[in-house]
């Protein structure tokens, strides 16, 4: 998306001194050192040193209140748990099954392109996460993927062996055994830096282990916005830049190790094959063929390094954790020390004899060079697996995004680390296009810039999946579970929207790809199985619009045709045990489902979120967003239908006639344990909202009548809402009589917000809003431990932190984002830094709580978090979006208030007789 000039003008806020710089990790000298073939970290990135504790993260308890409110729904989640299991399914949401590896602040960059089954690696080294298969997250690292590096001075006085890691891991045994535990875990990291920026990290081991020689080790993966190919490839690269100080020559040996696993205890399922590899433009190395379990689809892992006149690559096809192995680890350390390589011949050993169950085999990839005194060299790594299908739970499979380009064998892993190695150059180019604008924007704190991209990781490490194929696999039944009601006639024909709704068309066995991107998925949370939950998408979605519009776009495509879908499967809902349909006509879905995405929607099944007050409205703004800021009028008329649907749905939701939607009593919006009554701040506002995008698409599309209808609904609802909720400084909760209705909710303009992010006309009173921020500031950021944490949900006039559940004690890190950018939108910009500082604060910061590259939903105002890895902070590109809008935003006319007010004579009549109502049955359309 081409940009313009930044919105809001002046300079921003600073809300601390220049910090994290690299000179007071990394001796300056070295620095310079380095400073060749961008070998030397950028000015600006997260930094830690490997030496730094990686504390246990301490999760949320409920209270003993929260705890008896919610005993029945307990019981039925856990027997529901227990049937999926029964069926080798996971849940959505399980609190019950825990990892056994406990989570640490040990987090970093995770390798390679979006959609692709993700690796991540810590910020000491190790490769943990394991996301290779969707919906499965192996949390522990595995401990023999490692680099290490052997270094023999001229002469042979001085020798020096080590892993690059500090050796402070669990699961290493006595070094007396033939595994791992034997090698030279001899790197202490006090002077060894990690320094990460997404899609990059650098890794600084400055005068370790050879007090002489100084080491960078650049990790690049291909996410390059606005780039559909090589952004979706499963791919990494590793650039070591070596800088010799001494005066004698050095001989460094650097060596790839690598287990046949996708984490867990995979490498123990047997049946794994390893075989080397000479590739072209003298890329060779290993591959190692993955026999997944419970007939997933296989991985094949290359590991390769690129040989050249100062550069000989050896490998070592297998190697073993016990003394029954043919080779130990122990032996190929051993190896390693004595001569530096490996034998040339490995080459031609060809494929090993497949591994027996329980036995864990390995491979090593060996790149050595010479460094001349005051020399200096590159030897460059690159990791690829190529997992080509994606196979769910419930019987489809598909083929990967990257397989358009690279094809469905298991050897294209050999092609992705060949062009790995030789593009790796370009895509830093692309990369720091992208960047440096923003890095060099002096107006910007510091701690923003650098939070602002590494908050990306969830694109990588949020379990995304990217299929570019229509299903290779389908159950025969499928097809018979969505679709139109019983007696329905087609075409079907919507008055409100004067067009033809083509219902039959939106079946998802057609693979609509009118975007050219594939399909593309992402998790709520790694703790929340879900796919694109759409009420967490609307803040999490600026990414995807600022940085990949196409797939943005094409994820409103998917929920535009569900709107239109039904599926009469008959559904538990756990909070009171009810049944009721899996997707009713008109709803849209809480998300994309689990174990069959797209066919079968609304893997949650807490409430029944046909009934929730803010879905409806979130699609129609997000939808009118997206169409503005990408300004693609052929979208706007494919989603229309949709768009009218779901505004009709919501009309039953007034239930006096007042063209104000209510609250029905239960926690029915994205709040799903915070109960509303009544009119409410937050749905209404998106009411409102709803209404002016949907006029102003209509006007857009030609539809001048149904604009009218919108108009005087929004100028009828209006009166009402801040009638019954304004009471002269904020917004009170809801209309109801509980003891949380006059709450200060920190997200009651979420409304307002998608409004001003549209360059629509405000909602209310600039007066009004800035009152209400003001308040929000003042209370829920501020009396929050001075704002060091973001913004509490909820919060009582008197000062206090509501307490009325779960929810309303917390702080939610992506409503946090939003309400910064809803501040800038409105000129406060010293609010919005200091309010999403707070974020980085407790989150990001070296005194903080250690969720880096793992950010929570929320935490509590003691700093105990609820779901790691969550898609909400990706809202902190709702700021960036206010401080930078597209193009098609700034230039686009704006609409007159006065416009906005005039009510025909025409129209008169119709505030008296109202849209008319619908119910979610056959009458519905």
């Amino acid at each position: 998306m081409p940009r313009g000039k930044s919105a809001p003008g002046g300079n921003l806020f600073y809300r601390r001194k220049q910090s994290w710089r690299a000179d007071e990790f990394v001796n300056k000298s070295t620095l310079q050192l380095l400073d060749f073939d961008d070998g030397s970290p950028p000015e600006y990135a997260w930094r830690r040193k490997l030496s730094s504790h990686a504390n246990r993260l301490k999760e949320f308890n409920v209270t003993f209140r929260e705890a008896f409110k919610m005993m029945k729904l307990g019981l039925r989640l856990w027997s529901y748990v227990r049937e999926e299991a029964s069926y080798g399914r996971k849940a959505p949401i399980d609190p019950f099954t825990r990892d056994s590896s406990k989570p640490s602040a040990s987090q970093g960059v995770p390798l390679g392109g979006m959609g692709t089954g993700s690796i991540s690696r810590g910020f000491r080294g190790e490769f943990k996460n394991w996301q290779i298969t969707p919906g499965s997250c192996e949390m522990s690292p595995v401990m023999e993927n490692q680099f290490s590096i052997f270094i023999t001075r001229e002469g042979g006085s001085k020798k020096y062996s080590s892993v690059l890691s500090p050796g402070q891991h669990d699961g290493l045994k006595k070094s007396s055994d033939d595994g791992i535990s034997s090698w030279d875990w001899k790197l202490r990291g006090d002077r060894s830096t990690y320094h990460a920026l997404f899609p990059r990290a650098w890794t600084v081991y400055d005068g370790e282990p050879d007090p002489e020689l100084k080491i960078s080790c650049r990790q690049i993966s291909p996410f390059i916005p606005h780039n559909y190919e090589e952004s979706s490839l499963p791919t990494s690269v590793f650039v070591y830049t070596l800088v010799n100080t001494g005066k004698e020559r050095a001989k460094v040996s650097l060596v790839m190790t690598w287990a046949n696993s996708i984490g867990g205890l995979s490498h123990q399922s047997g049946g794994h094959v390893n075989e080397p590899f000479i590739g072209e433009n003298g890329i060779s190395g290993v591959l190692l063929h993955h026999k997944t379990a419970n007939n997933n689809p296989p991985v094949t892992f290359a590991v390769a390094a690129c040989e050249n006149q100062n550069v000989d690559v050896t490998v070592l096809p297998v190697f073993g954790l016990s003394g029954e192995s043919s080779i130990t680890a122990r032996e190929m350390w051993g190896t390693m020390v004595q001569g530096g390589c490996f034998d040339r011949d490995n080459f031609n050993v060809g494929p090993c004899m497949p591994s027996s169950p329980g036995d864990a085999v390995c491979a090593a990839v060996s790149a050595s060079t010479w460094v001349e005194p005051h020399g200096r060299c590159t030897v460059v790594f690159a990791l690829a697996w190529s997992s080509p299908e994606v196979k769910f739970k419930k019987g489809s499979t598909y083929h990967r995004r990257y397989t358009k380009f690279y094809g469905t064998s298991p050897k294209s892993a050999i092609n992705l680390v060949q062009d790995a190695l030789m593009k790796y150059k370009h895509w830093e180019e692309e990369i720091d296009k992208w960047q440096t604008p923003i890095l060099r924007d002096e107006r910007l704190p510091e701690w923003y810039k650098i939070t602002l991209f590494n908050e990306l990781y969830f694109l990588v490490a949020g379990g995304t999946v990217w299929i570019d194929s229509e299903p290779l696999m389908l159950d025969a039944d499928k097809s018979s579970k969505s679709s139109l009601p019983e007696d329905s006639d087609l075409p079907l024909h919507n008055s409100t929207c004067n067009s033809t709704v083509p219902l039959i068309g939106s079946s998802p066995l057609d693979f609509d790809d009118k975007e050219n991107v594939g399909k593309f998925l992402y998790l709520e949370g790694v703790e929340y199985f879900m796919w694109c939950t759409y009420d967490v998408h609307f803040y999490a979605s600026f990414a995807l619009l600022d940085l990949f519009p196409k797939i943005e776009l094409s994820i409103q495509r998917d929920f535009a045709r569900a709107v239109l879908r039904e599926d009469r499967s008959r559904v538990r809902f756990l909070a009171d045990g009810t049944w009721g349909t899996r997707k009713v006509i008109g709803s849209v879905p809480h998300d994309l489902g689990a174990h069959d995405p797209w066919h079968e929607l609304n893997a949650y099944n807490i409430h029944d979120t046909s009934r929730w007050k803010d879905l409806n409205p979130k699609f129609v703004l997000q939808v009118y967003r997206d169409f503005t800021a990408t300004d693609d009028m052929s979208f706007g008329k494919d989603v229309w239908p949709a768009v009218c649907t779901a505004m009709e749905y919501m009309e039953q939701f007034d239930r006096d006639d007042d063209s104000m939607i209510e609250n029905d009593g239960f926690p029915d919006q994205t709040y799903d344990a915070w109960t509303v009554l009544g009119v409410s701040a937050y749905c209404g506002c998106l009411w409102l909202a709803s209404l002016q995008a949907a006029a102003a698409m209509a006007r857009s599309l030609g539809h001048a009548d149904y604009a009218e209808r919108c108009m005087v609904k929004f100028a009828k609802a209006k009166h009402v809402f801040e009638a019954k909720l304004w009471n002269g400084s904020y917004f009170n909760y809801d209309s109801g009589t509980s003891y949380s209705s006059r709450s200060i909710q920190a997200d009651q303009l979420a409304g307002q917000w998608y409004t001003a992010s549209s360059s629509l006309p405000p909602l209310f009173d600039e007066d009004k809003i800035k009152r209400t921020l003001q308040k929000i500031f003042d209370y829920n950021v501020m009396r929050v431990k001075g704002g060091r944490m973001g913004a509490v949900n909820g919060m009582h006039p008197n000062g206090k932190v509501d307490e009325t559940c779960m929810q309303s004690r917390e702080i939610w890190t992506g409503v946090t984002y939003s309400l910064a950018a809803t501040m800038l939108l409105h000129g406060m910009e010293d609010q919005a830094f200091t309010t999403a500082e707070g974020i980085f604060l407790a989150g990001w910061s070296e005194e903080g709580y250690g969720y880096w590259f793992q950010t929570p939903e929320a935490w509590t105002i003691d700093g105990h978090y609820r779901s790691l890895i969550y898609m909400r902070p990706l809202a902190i590109w709702a700021m960036q979006y206010a401080l930078s809008p597209p193009r098609a935003i700034l230039e686009a006319p704006k609409v007159n208030t006065m416009d906005r007010a005039y009510i025909s004579p025409s129209a008169l009549q119709f505030l008296q007789d109202s849209v008319r109502k619908i119910t979610p049955k056959k009458g519905c359309f």
